[in-house]
């Protein structure tokens, strides 16, 4: 049995657009400049669940956010991820027409994967994995042997896919199968025994 474990971000979805991330800074008055540097700065304690989503946005906003601030941001937050990639989306709903087994593992804060969980090509997949809830991120080693241990597979078992080189490297040095995501059509030659679009 192979599971096939996807990213989400730059793998199932397209990157964060600038647009949406200078409109997040706007929308609370912010500049967005100096507001994407801290989003950043800060995003993967966040990602960890070592951050409350108000102590986070406080942090990039380099002030108090208010309640209503936070709720916004976090709204915000969740649309400016939620951009399919067509094409590794079309691969997965293959394999899960295909009876594949597949799961989801993203570096998200709980709110974030609270959002992404409606989705409906995210709802899809059965088993989803979001750093924040688990209190570890990737790269680490930690989350990819929790990863296995969830799944109940070896870490031989399983195939992870990520944009990220640094976590496709965590992932090997688990003992999984790490790919490299570059874009869906080199995805679906790199995977084994992948099933054909259904026309």
């Amino acid at each position: 049995m192979t599971w096939i474990v996807f990213d989400y971000g730059g793998v199932l979805s397209l990157p964060q657009p600038e647009s949406d991330a200078d409109a997040m800074a706007r929308a609370v008055g912010a500049e967005p400049g100096p507001f994407k540097l801290r989003y950043w700065e800060h995003r993967l304690e966040f990602d960890r669940g070592g951050l409350s989503p108000h102590a986070y946005w406080s942090a990039v906003l380099d002030r108090p956010a208010t309640t209503t601030e936070v709720a916004r941001l976090v709204a915000r937050d969740v649309a400016s991820w939620a951009y399919p990639d067509e094409g590794t989306v079309a691969l997965l709903d293959d394999l899960l027409t295909a009876g594949r087994d597949v799961a989801l593992l993203s570096n998200a804060p709980v709110c974030v994967g609270d959002g992404l969980d409606e989705l409906p090509w995210i709802a899809a997949i059965g088993h989803r994995f979001y750093s924040g809830r688990m209190g570890l991120v990737k790269p680490d080693r930690a989350i990819y042997d929790h990863l296995a241990a969830a799944l109940g597979a070896d870490p031989a078992e399983i195939v992870f896919i990520d944009d990220r080189e640094e976590n496709v490297e965590g992932a090997r040095l688990a003992g999984m199968t790490g790919v490299h995501f570059t874009d869906a059509t080199a995805l679906r030659a790199a995977l084994p025994d992948v099933p054909g679009p259904v026309h």
